[in-house]
Parts: C-alpha cells; structure tokens; sequence
C-alpha cells in the first residue's frame, strides 16, 4: 500500500518503455507506487528511486488513480480481471487510467465492470515516446465521464503538454487515437519508400531527407524516422517505438474501419509492410526498420560529411 504522505497516492502498473518515465516524471508530484511482473523491470524503477510493490494488488492498495502503461487489450483483460487481477484491490471511488492504445471493443465491457466495483475508467491513449514521457511532453486523447476526469485530470496534466478531450465516455479516446494511428502508420510507410526511392534513383539519402524536410512533403514522421531509417542502414537503429507496435495499431485500425463500413486501402498497404517487416524478423527493432522492407540494402554509399545544403523541395 502506498504510504501516507499527504499527496494523492497513484499507482503505475508497466514500468516498460513508456511506464517508468511516466512513473518517475509522476513522482515529482505525487506519491507513486509501480509494478510491473518483470523483476529486471522493478530493479530499474528502483534505481531511479521509484517505490515499487511486489504484485500488482498491493501497488493499487490506497491509490486514488492507477495509471495501466501496458501493451495492448488482452493485458489489460489480464491486469484487470485475470486470475492476479487487481480489481477487487481497487479502493471504490479509484479512477482507471488506461493508457495504452488497445481499440475500442472490450472498452465498454471494462467500464461497465469496473462500475459495478465504484470504478470509474478515464481512456486516455496517448503518443509521445519514452523522452517525451519523462518530460511531460506527452499528447493524450481522453474520452471519460467528466467527473472522473476531473479526478485523473492533475495526472494527465503532468504527464502532457497537449491533452484534448474528445469525448465523454470511456472508449472516445480509443477511436481518436485509431484515427490518430492509422496517419502515424502511414506516414512511417511512405517516408520510408520515399527514401528509399531516392537512394534507387542514385540520390544520397541524407540530402534528400534535408531537402524533403524543408518543403511541402515533409511531415513530423519524415523528420522523426527519416534520420533513423538512414541510421539503421550503417547499424541498429535505437529503438524508439517497436515495429510490430504498429503491427498491432494498424490492425486496430482496419478493424475499426471495416466495422464502420469505411474502406481504408492507403492503411491497409502500410500494415502489409509492417507485418512483413515483423515476419522478416524485425519485429522489436524500432519502426524505421520499415524501410529494409522496401529497400534491404542501400544502393547509394552514404556520403560524409552532409550537412543537406538542399534548396526548398516544394
């Protein structure tokens, strides 16, 4: 149980990639307790001076909001509901913060759940990356009943720079986020065959990464994947953001379209690449891998020194 130490107790369940820096960029103002299943996981946590519980339920034990940074829909079943569920831990009045971005199919039947236990679940997928996280830079799309919200609000808001309500049930951030995703996805997949265009026509990739950044076909997965998907040509590329993470969103996404009714064929060409890249064996490399798909080799040799002197692409 969290202890007494008169701020609002929160609980962080995933310490992973996104979980610990919004772990530890919470505990400068509340009183965090984390957990996560992986002891190496809460070794580090621990090392950056986080408290954290042996299982789940204790992390949850008193906390007013427990914030979920988990993977994906059926972890989240798992964590809330599965045989080391934490629901009937829960403190009746607690808020559920989800932030993972799971889609939106088991959404209704969580919230309904957790309200039978005086649960409340604010859905708040969010996007940013792990330095983002840490810094408070975070953008989060909520959907929640208002009250609720106001209860998670002090978190959400130190946790991001932008947060947006769309709606005002749990399962409206889910669908902004799908929305969100699908543009994400796609704009990775034709960054990486633009580049890998300019290297077939015998361009130097990091020039036309400069250039193209200047001009109207620049986009933030341009500037932000563009320099690691010509990094990961010379080796590994840090990882970021996996590759199957959008194996997963843009399978989210073509669900989501195909009930609705809506063709989504752009979406639809951009999954076929990363779950080619993800049979390719590069599933936990960062998502700029992508590129290899279109292109496994550079044609052009990398030229030193660039600087990208290019005039406005337009």
């Amino acid at each position: 149980m969290t202890p007494d130490t008169g701020q609002t107790a929160v609980a962080v369940l995933g310490l992973g990639a996104m979980g610990l820096p919004m772990a530890t960029r919470l505990a400068g103002a509340f009183a965090v307790t984390g957990f996560d299943p992986m002891p190496a996981s809460r070794t580090r946590a621990e090392e950056t001076g986080l408290t954290c519980a042996a299982t789940a339920a204790d992390a949850v034990g008193g906390a007013a909001i427990v914030l979920l940074a988990v993977r994906d829909a059926a972890q989240v079943e798992g964590v809330l509901f599965g045989s080391n569920g934490i629901a009937r831990a829960l403190t009746p009045g607690a808020v559920v913060v989800m932030t993972s971005t799971v889609g939106m199919d088991a959404v209704a039947s969580w919230t309904e759940r957790l309200s039978a236990l005086g649960v409340a679940l604010v859905d708040a997928p969010l996007s940013g990356g792990p330095v983002r996280a840490g810094e408070g830079d975070l953008l989060i799309v909520v959907g929640a009943d208002p009250s609720a919200l106001e209860t998670a609000r002090p978190v959400l808001e130190r946790l991001a720079s932008t947060l947006t309500v769309v709606g005002d049930k749990a399962g409206d951030g889910q669908a902004m986020k799908t929305v969100n995703q699908l543009l994400c996805g796609v704009h990775i997949a034709a960054a990486a065959e633009a580049l890998a265009l300019a290297d077939a026509l015998g361009l130097d990739q990091q020039l036309a990464l400069a250039a193209l950044e200047t001009g109207a076909a620049s986009s933030f997965m341009l500037s932000n994947r563009g320099p690691r998907m010509v990094q990961g040509y010379d080796g590994d590329a840090e990882v970021l953001s996996r590759l199957d993470i959008f194996v997963k969103d843009l399978g989210i996404v073509g669900k989501a379209a195909r009930s609705a009714g809506l063709a989504a064929p752009v979406a639809a060409a951009a999954e076929q690449l990363f779950l080619l890249g993800q049979t390719q064996g590069m599933g936990t490399a960062d998502d700029s891998a992508v590129i290899k798909v279109v292109a496994p080799q550079r044609r052009v040799p990398a030229a030193e020194g660039t600087t990208g002197g290019a005039e406005t692409a337009r």
